[in-house]
């Protein structure tokens, strides 16, 4: 086909442009420069990251083995005298045994994420530790245990002054002014992997022990003025004061384990009580460091526990919107579930002075208080635990799940002639009740709401002694507070110092990374911060039972802080 005019035009122009490019001798020009001269394309052409990636991807993956044909896993070789059938049989044989390998491999990545049932010893929840560091947390643990502490409350009439003895109310708020405020940060350490969840503060006064429980089902026990060895790190995850040692008391180690509440047994500072979001409820028996299964209920998210003084009892509050009652005396199997709200029940607790005065504080917004002995005509039902659990074979024929309980049949017994007084009273919050507790003395209640304020109520005891509904419920004063914590911080829940010999007072954190303490009044005792050495949130906080100035708060690292004196004082 001959060529167009166009075409003949433009192979001129490309030998007239071919042979100026050589007249101008550009190669030798950027010779004489000295410049480095231009590169083939093949030469200059780098190796695409794909291929080194897929090279090391490959190289990774020869180290797997790779699937093969029935004739070469058995070898090259066939023999002669096997007949169709004797290898047909031997396939099937193989296929057999690879299928039940695959099943027992199932079978064990599912019971790892399941939560663990069986009795755990020390061994087993320091899982990957030294021995150097197991056999040290048994010698701590030795010399804390060697006493074991009641767990102290206060008169109901402690610290009320009447209207002739407001000059010593005052001197009591301003010595514990004076106390609190002289307190600084002593030690600092990251005790768990994770965000804190939850605490306590050991009544052992001639060491500093605290536990945190965080959002993977870790306890963290933290020896806080522990003198380190030498040969320590000092850098790194291991930095810090202290001693502490990271014990997985709840399995699996995710955010379904997260340990929601820590509580020492009233009767035997030795025994440690742990609730977690796996649906159990654990004690470690410090001593032996064995922890045991105590409760499991299936589905029940246990958002809180407490457990009055006389330490036979536990309430447990969940996310199904119910409150258990656990007998520690009696089998599991009696345990009973009341379906008291709609919604979550973050908070649960009980009067020290008179057990039988519940407080629940709900995602409905409501702060109410409840009679337990009349709660518990109501009749309730047992939650079904969970076929691996040792609870399971010891539950009754009426285990049940709580859709077939809810809060109606409560209400409904509420509104009837007897559960009169059940519902002793209620005060609905602007938005979500976090938390409520009773101070020791049982007659002030402090809660957190989502409405960003901290209300404190007074209720005198021989209001409570009466059977019906308060006459009124108001609070006593209301203190504006930052709550807004967010999905990444934990709640923020004031707590009440357990100490009973000081003006009642509570702590918790500040979104400004300080440490407030109230007074059960409202006043702002002591704003603890730290700007050099704290930058988060202290969202979780707890106090000494027995000396003042003494408090502990956790962060969203697992970072925790001891504020005390700077000279050690018992």
């Amino acid at each position: 086909m001959p060529k167009t005019a166009y075409e003949l035009e433009r192979e001129a122009n490309i030998a007239k442009n071919k042979a100026l490019l050589e007249e101008l001798d550009l190669k030798g020009a950027v010779a004489d420069l000295g410049l480095p001269s231009f590169v083939s394309k093949e030469k200059s052409k780098a190796k695409p990251v794909a291929a080194a990636k897929k090279r090391k991807r490959e190289e990774e993956e020869g180290a797997v083995p790779r699937r093969q044909s029935t004739r070469l896993r058995r070898g090259a070789v066939v023999d002669p005298d096997e007949t169709p059938e004797e290898r047909r049989k031997e396939e099937e044989e193989r296929r057999r045994k690879e299928e039940e390998e695959r099943l027992e491999a199932e079978e064990r990545a599912r019971e790892a994420r399941r939560p663990r049932h069986q009795d755990l010893d020390l061994g087993t929840l320091l899982d990957g530790e030294e021995p150097e560091e197991l056999a040290a947390l048994e010698a701590t643990l030795q010399e804390v245990t060697k006493t074991s502490y009641v767990k102290r409350v206060a008169a109901q009439d402690a610290f009320l002054f009447g209207k002739d003895e407001g000059e010593e109310e005052e001197r009591e708020l301003a010595d514990l002014k004076k106390r609190m405020q002289k307190m600084k940060v002593v030690a600092r350490a990251k005790v768990t992997q994770d965000r804190v969840y939850s605490a306590t503060y050991h009544p052992e006064v001639r060491k500093d022990i605290i536990l945190f429980g965080d959002k993977h089902g870790q306890l963290g026990i933290w020896d806080a003025r522990a003198a380190r060895d030498e040969d320590e790190e000092s850098e790194g995850d291991n930095a810090g004061d202290g001693r502490y040692w990271r014990m997985q008391v709840h399995w699996p180690a995710t955010s379904k384990s997260s340990i929601s509440t820590v509580k020492l047994d009233p009767l035997d500072s030795n025994n440690v009580y742990t609730s977690a979001y796996d649906c159990t409820i654990r004690r470690l028996d410090l001593p032996t460091g064995v922890s045991q299964e105590v409760h499991a209920a299936e589905g029940a998210l246990i958002s809180s526990i407490d457990l009055p003084p006389t330490g036979h009892e536990m309430w447990v509050s969940d996310a199904l919107g119910g409150v258990s009652h656990l007998d520690l005396r009696e089998a599991p199997s009696r345990a009973r579930w009341y379906g008291l709200s709609d919604t979550k029940i973050g908070c649960v607790s009980a009067n020290p002075a008179n057990p039988h005065y519940l407080l629940t504080a709900s995602n409905s917004r409501a702060l109410r208080l409840w009679d337990a002995r009349k709660l518990q005509r109501a009749g309730g039902a047992l939650l079904t635990p969970p076929p691996s659990s040792p609870v399971s074979s010891r539950r009754g024929a009426d285990a049940a799940s709580p859709e077939e309980h809810g809060a109606e049949e409560v209400e409904t017994f509420v509104k009837s002639k007897a559960g009169k007084g059940c519902l002793r009273a209620e005060w609905v919050h602007g938005k979500s009740v976090s938390s409520a507790y009773w101070d020791p003395r049982g007659r002030s209640i402090v809660s957190t709401s989502y409405d960003d304020t901290l209300r404190i109520w007074d209720i005198r005891p021989s209001v409570l002694d009466k059977s019906t509904t308060l006459p009124s419920f108001r609070p006593f004063t209301q203190i504006r507070h930052n709550c807004q914590t967010g999905k990444w911080l934990t709640i923020l829940k004031a707590q009440w110092t357990p100490n009973p010999d000081v003006y009642p007072h509570f702590t918790i954190g500040n979104m400004d990374h300080s440490l407030n303490i109230y007074s059960c009044k409202g006043d702002l005792v002591a704003k603890l911060s730290d700007r050099q050495k704290i930058s988060a949130v202290q969202a979780v906080t707890c106090s000494h039972p027995s000396i003042v100035e003494r408090a502990a708060s956790g962060n969203a690292s697992g970072r925790c802080v001891l504020w005390a004196l700077p000279e050690r004082s018992s």
